[in-house]
C-alpha cells in the first residue's frame, strides 16, 4: 500500500458557491479517501481484471476519478454526496445545512439532470490526468518504447494539466495519477477554489460528425499554477519528490 506525505497546511478546503458565498468541508475527507481508492483498485487486481486493458487511458483517468469520488462519499459517511447525474456539476456535493436542505427539495428529482448542472448549493469538481508524454516520434528517434498501459509514466511526462468541459470550472480537486506496479495510483491530489475562465484554454468544440467527442478546455500555466500551489498530498516515494515536483515547477 503506498504512503503519502501530506503538504496541505489548513484543515479545511473553500469552497464558492453559485451566489459568491463561502461553503466549507473538511479536508480530511479526501486524504483519507486514498486508502478506500487503494483498497479498490487492489481487489480489482486481486480477482484479475485488467480494468487498464479494457478501458484504455482515457476512459481510466475518468475511472480514477469516479472511484475517487465514490470513496470520498463512503469516507464522509454520505455528507458528501456524488452527483446523481452524470453530466452534473460539480462532482461532490456538499451536506452542510445549505446543501443538504436543496439535495432533500431536489429528492424527487434526483434522476434530472437540470437541478443538478450546476447544483447552486455547490461543491468539489474533481478531475484526474497522468500527464502528457513526449511525441511518438520522440520515442521513435530515441528508438525507445512508448510506455502502454501497466507502464510507469514519470519519467516521460513533459507535464500535467486537467481538461474541463467548460471554463468556468473552480473550486478544483487535481488528482494526479500514474501506473504504480502496474496499478492505477493516485501520487497527489491538488485544489484551487480561485480558478477563473483565464485559466482555461479556449473551448475546443467538436467537428460536425465528428461522432462522440464533446467540447473541451484545457488548464493553461496560469490555472496549473494555481493547482500546484494547492497541493495537498504527494505520494511518499523518492521518485516522484524530486522528479515530479520539478515536472510541476516549470510553470
Amino acid at each position: 500500500m503506498p504512503k503519502y506525505e501530506i503538504k496541505s497546511k489548513t484543515n479545511n478546503l473553500t469552497f464558492k458557491r453559485s451566489d459568491g458565498s463561502l461553503g466549507v468541508v473538511e479536508i480530511r475527507f479526501f486524504i483519507e479517501a486514498i486508502k478506500e481508492f487503494n483498497r479498490i483498485i487492489r481487489i480489482f487486481d486481486d480477482v484479475e481484471i485488467p480494468i487498464g486493458d479494457i478501458l484504455g487511458l482515457r476512459n481510466l483517468s475518468a475511472f480514477v476519478g469516479e472511484v475517487f469520488n465514490r470513496s470520498v462519499k463512503k469516507i464522509s459517511g454520505g455528507y458528501i454526496q456524488n452527483n446523481p447525474h452524470q453530466d452534473g456539476y460539480p462532482d461532490l456535493l456538499i451536506m452542510d445545512n445549505i446543501g443538504k436542505n436543496l439535495w432533500d427539495k431536489l429528492s424527487s428529482q434526483h434522476h434530472e439532470k437540470e437541478p443538478f448542472s450546476p447544483f447552486v448549493a455547490g461543491g468539489i469538481e474533481v478531475k484526474a490526468t497522468c500527464g502528457d508524454l513526449k511525441s511518438g516520434k520522440w520515442f521513435t528517434e530515441k528508438n525507445i518504447p512508448k510506455p502502454i498501459i501497466g507502464d510507469q509514466r514519470l519519467e516521460w511526462v513533459t507535464g500535467y494539466n486537467w481538461k474541463a468541459h467548460h471554463r468556468e470550472t473552480n473550486n478544483l480537486i487535481g488528482l494526479i495519477w500514474d501506473f504504480v506496479e502496474r496499478k492505477p495510483t493516485i501520487v497527489s491530489i491538488m485544489y484551487s477554489n480561485n480558478l477563473k475562465e483565464e485559466d482555461w484554454g479556449k473551448t475546443v468544440t467538436p467537428k460536425e460528425g465528428g461522432g462522440r467527442t464533446t467540447s473541451v478546455s484545457i488548464m493553461n500555466k496560469m490555472g496549473i499554477k494555481k493547482m500546484k500551489d494547492g497541493i495537498i498530498l504527494l505520494i511518499n516515494d523518492q521518485k516522484y519528490s524530486v522528479p515530479f515536483i520539478k515536472k510541476l515547477s516549470k510553470y
